[in-house]
């Protein structure tokens, strides 16, 4: 294949596409390990992209640097492919373009002329130098018009032709603008000022032995060695005759490799040169008499080669590690040969040491193929050194060799086992988040990555609940952690699954089942739900002034949202008004009477009771309880002084806006509404306005005594009753249910003011 493209180019621009040119599809290019090689060289100039199969240039390119003034700049590559290994040459033809403008030796060119000269007379001029090659190289010159000089130019020669007398006493110096231009586009030009002395006559110019010397020079020849002898002779006699050397344009790279000397014309040798490099230089050469006629001469020198490259054995592709089950003749490896001499300096023969299950197997030109002789077996032999060693066919031969360290490969035939068939893991509730909860381990007798084990929760629900949202488990240790807080009144007990898998193509895995088990912590105060919480209403009971020692009287209710001993609740009364006459049961809540009901006993009785759990701590919650010693509800006097104001002091306050209005008569009316509106006001309001039940204790819903006796052993129940005007009239119990206390719906139910007045001073209960 061969691609034709402009030097300069910017790295990574399209030169062509190679997958569509070889008819390839585009993933071929990656699976066959598709590559570039440079043929004799170890810099690459393009590359390839695998993804779409473009050829793309790798490094800048510069025509002039690589190839100097040939006309034709070529650069070979090779793509290479694996899979079955292919070779293909690609030639790169690297155009030029005008990117160097001419230039001459010299800024200034000095020339002295006898002012005897005859017209006609030509003075050769040293051309300039363009770096670009073909059209882009110096076409043509152009003198700038003076009075005596014309310039004539071919392709070998730049001449300025006198056209008109010199006459010194008139003149003796001139200056001539002499420019090149180049016929690329756009075009490029360099000027250089001839500077003219005139003389007397000097009609000779030297004249070279020879119009090209040639000379071949070994590589490595040792530095000052005279690689060839320039004579030029002048038919002038003393000054005019006395003839020195110097070099014409030449590269920096020529001015560091030769010298010349400028008496005798020896040109020789101060730098290595080398074959590989550049085969070959042309020199331009000067020769000038003593007023300044000169002429030109042109030197060849061919450098020859030498064996003085060893063979480089590169390893273009190494399967590695091998799997110890590929049967034998299976390619592991592609090895390329390079030896930059040439000829039959540059044969190259390749082979292995003894007592190793591989061979090489020529390929293309000097690509190999390392392949497998016979079965592997990773258990006998983990790993190979295989040494290649290339000879070449130059005298004396030298040769290189090259080691490839080869494993192999073991195939995952064992899953991970873990080593307890289950886990149970116990954490307490209000665990904190992150906490370890147990740790897993499973092993796995196979090799590296096959036996690397991982851990992970296989995706599962708790109580609807992703899993992870409760455990998680480090990946590398097996080590379990919970996620989230663990609460033992939600969730006592779950499951989860844990993978281990290990790193094999395919992985294998084993699970496991964790069982997780949470234990109850003492987190939950008792709840009393019978008194209701103070602040939302007061409950009283009535007690019979007849009531005899161990008469049930009450009873506090409370629960507890632990469990276990955390959730054994115990009653005790931590204050009372009268310490003898009530006692509650330690574990059944029941407050019974000390003793018999005696007269002198108080009729109000306010009891605080403490219900604590039998946690660790110790949590617990009190409540008031409110006991009024009464046969009926006439004796209770408070009852009969519940005011108007307790209605009244819920109402608005209304603001009264008396708007100004022009006319007296809305203001008259406004007048009488409020006036009317005022009286309405002042009309006294009843605490009652007919048959009104008194208002009913709190229960919880659904509540049912452990003991199946109800709230009260003996049940104390009243109807009562209130009519209009009846204010300050003694109840009437039209109905008994009981001769001893309020039924519990209608238990009598004020305001905090009101028991404020009813029993006096009472201290205010903990809070729960």
């Amino acid at each position: 294949m061969s691609y034709s493209f402009p030097e300069e180019m910017k790295r990574r621009s399209v030169v062509g596409n190679l997958a569509k040119d070889l008819g390839l599809e585009m993933g071929a290019l990656s699976k066959r390990r598709a590559r570039i090689d440079a043929d004799g060289t170890d810099k690459r100039f393009c590359d390839i992209n695998l993804s779409n199969g473009e050829l793309i240039v790798a490094d800048r390119i510069d025509r002039e640097g690589l190839c100097k003034d040939k006309a034709s700049c070529v650069l070979k590559h090779e793509l290479v492919l694996e899979n079955p290994l292919e070779l293909h040459r690609i030639t790169l033809h690297v155009q030029d373009i005008n990117d160097n403008s001419p230039q001459f030796k010299e800024e200034i060119i000095n020339i002295e002329i006898q002012e005897s000269a005859v017209k006609g007379a030509r003075f050769v001029i040293e051309e300039a130098h363009d770096a670009d090659v073909g059209q882009n190289s110096v076409q043509h010159y152009s003198l700038k018009k003076n009075d005596h000089f014309i310039l004539s130019a071919n392709e070998n020669t730049i001449e300025i032709v006198l056209d008109k007398e010199l006459d010194r006493e008139n003149q003796q110096e001139l200056n001539l603008l002499l420019t090149a231009l180049d016929g690329g586009s756009p075009q490029r030009s360099g000027t250089v000022v001839i500077h003219v002395t005139v003389l007397d006559a000097n009609d000779n110019a030297p004249v070279f032995s020879q119009d090209v010397y040639k000379a071949s020079l070994p590589e490595n020849s040792p530095v000052d060695t005279v690689v060839v002898t320039v004579s030029a002779a002048d038919a002038d006699e003393g000054v005019n005759g006395d003839v020195t050397y110097e070099f014409g344009h030449v590269t920096d790279d020529e001015k560091e490799m030769f010298s010349i000397d400028r008496k005798l014309g020896e040109i020789r040798l101060i730098g290595a040169v080398d074959y590989e490099t550049t085969s070959s230089y042309e020199i331009r050469v000067k020769a000038k008499d003593g007023l300044g006629l000169s002429s030109y001469s042109k030197v060849i020198i061919s450098i020859t080669d030498v064996n003085d490259n060893a063979p480089v054995v590169n390893l273009k592709s190494l399967s590695n590690p091998v799997p110890e089950n590929v049967s034998p003749g299976t390619e592991v490896g592609i090895i390329n040969v390079q030896d930059r001499d040439s000829e039959k300096n540059r044969q190259v023969r390749c082979s292995l040491q003894q007592n190793v299950p591989f061979k090489l197997v020529p390929s293309i030109k000097n690509y190999y193929s390392l392949v497998t002789t016979g079965q592997l077996d990773r258990e006998v032999v983990s790993d190979y050194n295989i040494t290649i060693t290339a000879t070449d066919e130059g005298s004396p031969p030298l040769s290189s060799s090259k080691s490839v360290h080869l494993s192999v490969a073991d195939i995952n035939d064992n899953p991970p086992v873990f080593e307890e068939q289950s886990y149970s893991a116990y954490v307490s509730e209000n665990n904190k988040a992150g906490s370890t909860l147990c740790s897993v381990t499973a092993r796995d007798p196979d090799w590296r990555q096959n036996g690397t084990v991982i851990y992970s929760v296989l995706a599962g629900e708790v109580n609807g609940a992703p899993v992870s949202s409760y455990v998680s488990v480090n990946g590398d240790t097996g080590v379990i952690h919970a996620v989230r807080s663990f609460d033992y009144e939600h969730m006592r007990s779950f499951q989860v699954h844990v993978m281990a898998r290990d790193n094999g193509s395919p992985p294998l895995s084993s699970n496991v089942t964790v069982s997780v088990f949470i234990s109850d912590v003492n987190d939950n105060c008792p709840q009393i739900l019978y008194p209701a919480p103070e602040g939302s209403s007061f409950m009283t009971e009535l007690v019979p002034k007849a009531a005899h020692g161990g008469s049930v009287v009450s009873k506090v209710i409370a629960v507890d949202a632990d469990s276990g001993q955390n959730a054994w609740l115990s009653y005790h009364i931590v204050k009372s008004t009268d310490p003898g006459l009530f006692t509650i049961g330690v574990h059944s809540g029941e407050i019974r009477t000390q003793r018999d009901i005696s007269q002198s006993d108080n009729m109000k009785q306010n009891l605080i009771v403490s219900v604590k759990d039998n946690g660790q701590p110790s949590l617990s919650a009190t409540c008031s309880m409110y006991l009024l010693i009464s046969d009926n509800l006439a004796e209770v006097p408070e009852l009969k002084d519940i005011s108007y104001d307790e209605k009244n002091s819920k109402l608005t306050s209304y603001l009264i806006i008396a708007l100004v209005c022009v006319s007296t008569f809305f203001l008259t009316f406004i007048i009488i509404i409020l006036g009317v509106r005022f009286c309405r006001r002042r009309k006294p309001r009843l605490l009652f306005d007919g048959a009104v039940t008194i208002p009913g204790a709190y229960l919880p819903p659904n509540y049912a005594d452990v003991d199946g006796t109800g709230t009260l052993r003996s049940a104390y129940n009243y109807d009562a009753y209130l009519t209009t005007g009846s204010r300050t009239s003694d109840f009437k119990f039209v109905t008994s249910y009981n001769d001893n206390t309020l039924p519990a719906d209608q238990t009598l139910k004020k305001s905090p003011t009101d028991f404020a007045d009813v029993f006096g001073d009472i201290e205010d209960s903990p809070e729960v």
